[in-house]
């Protein structure tokens, strides 16, 4: 028998183990393309512009400032190293510079020395959500991750290895969807959230998976809220601020929000006397900056709608019954397994009662991540499997008789 291949064990520690490893930290399979949009791509893309303002920073000149000229060398790297750890200000050209220095204040930049670390900490915030769902999955017994990983690897391979492959895999998947809520339930921290999720429905992997969903959709909104706080209340409607600057006659390049020649006061203390000087000050960093914060506005909106629309997308297909039906009938229609009224009433026992949501679940991510016809195999072998059982074979026969 096939659950009796000496090869099983092998499939078998390859599909189960443990989920903290290095491969958690980064891309897997056991998501859809949206998720990868969010805990991916975003984080790379964070991590590049971190990189490049660090280099910025740090290798380049962030500041330079214009001081009296019997400043001396010493004194002017003073006043450009406090200058540039000291917020600076900014007051436009055509506007006195205020002589209350809480006036002053209020027009300070805090942001500019911060980036690098702001960007790696929105990173990690995006990257949050995808480690929720690598520990919560191992749960359910089970490792998707490894699973959607095996079922992938087979759609270019040989042949004979591919059937093989895909026999163990359901084999593993049956026996999963068998005893999942005893496995479930023997795990006391987690036996109420089973017995609410798993015990009728087999819901808790499709419950879990719509949570993180809502931790990636409130990920983004809480974004605009931090880099409002971190930047100024401006923020959230700065990319409306951008068009309607590209739009008019007006040189939205000399924003107010990232300005490039700003006010310095710092104070040096000769004796017993203190002396206060103003300076002016250019950020070049802030050209990088300005175009860097203009594309993440844009960025994040459109991560926005993408997560809030798969967000609605998940729900509808967890919450409509008939969608979990159609969706295993349209794979046994095409391959030839629903041909009269018994076999539908089949395929949706097959889809309600034995697959139920979790199984129908797993099967939708394995087939956002491999093609219709590996997914079509997976599903006629479990198909096969189920109609073998001896329960449905007794109800088969009964049904046959009382049609007689």
């Amino acid at each position: 028998m096939v659950g009796e291949d000496k090869t099983a064990p092998v499939y078998a520690a390859t599909i189960l183990g443990s989920w903290a490893s290095y491969n958690k930290l980064v891309s897997s399979n056991d998501d859809d393309w949206v998720d990868r949009l969010n805990h991916l791509y975003t984080v790379i893309l964070l991590a590049i512009f971190a990189v490049f303002v660090t280099g910025g920073q740090y290798a380049g000149n962030p500041i330079e400032c214009w001081v009296p000229a019997h400043f001396t060398g010493s004194y002017r790297s003073y006043a450009k190293s406090y200058c540039w750890v000291k917020n600076t200000y900014h007051v436009p050209m055509d506007t006195p510079i205020p002589s209350v220095k809480g006036e002053r204040s209020q027009e300070e930049l805090t942001y500019y020395q911060w980036v690098p670390v702001i960007l790696l900490f929105m990173a990690l915030l995006f990257k949050f959500p995808a480690l929720v769902w690598r520990g919560l999955n191992g749960l359910s017994g089970l490792s998707i991750d490894k699973i959607v990983t095996m079922t992938t690897s087979t759609q270019y391979g040989d042949e004979a290895k591919r059937e093989e492959t895909l026999e163990h895999i359901s084999t593993f998947l049956d026996r999963w969807l068998d005893t999942r809520v005893k496995r479930c339930l023997r795990r006391n921290l987690i036996s109420r959230l089973c017995a609410c999720c798993a015990d009728r429905g087999g819901k808790i992997l499709t419950t879990i998976y719509l949570l993180v969903k809502f931790l990636f959709l409130l990920n983004v909104i809480i974004q605009f809220f931090l880099l409002n706080a971190f930047m100024g209340d401006w923020y959230h409607v700065y990319g409306f601020e951008v068009l309607e600057g590209l739009s008019s006659d007006e040189n939205w390049t000399d924003s107010a929000r990232f300005p490039k020649v700003t006010m310095c006061d710092f104070e040096i203390r000769q004796l017993a006397n203190i002396q206060t000087y103003t300076v002016q000050c250019v950020l070049p960093i802030n050209l990088f900056n300005e175009k860097i914060f203009i594309f993440l506005w844009f960025w994040f909106v459109f991560v926005a709608v993408c997560t809030s629309g798969n967000f609605l997308f998940w729900i509808w297909r967890a919450l409509v019954k008939n969608s979990q039906a159609a969706y295993i009938k349209k794979y046994l229609s095409i391959l030839d397994q629903v041909r009269t009224t018994e076999d539908k009433k089949l395929a949706r026992r097959f889809a309600e009662e034995y697959l139920r949501d979790d199984g129908v679940f797993i099967l939708r991510l394995i087939a956002r991540n491999t093609s219709d016809i590996l997914i079509g195999d997976l599903i006629l072998k479990m198909f096969n499997r189920f109609k073998d059982k001896p329960a449905i074979k007794a109800s088969r026969t009964n049904d046959d008789e009382d049609h007689l």
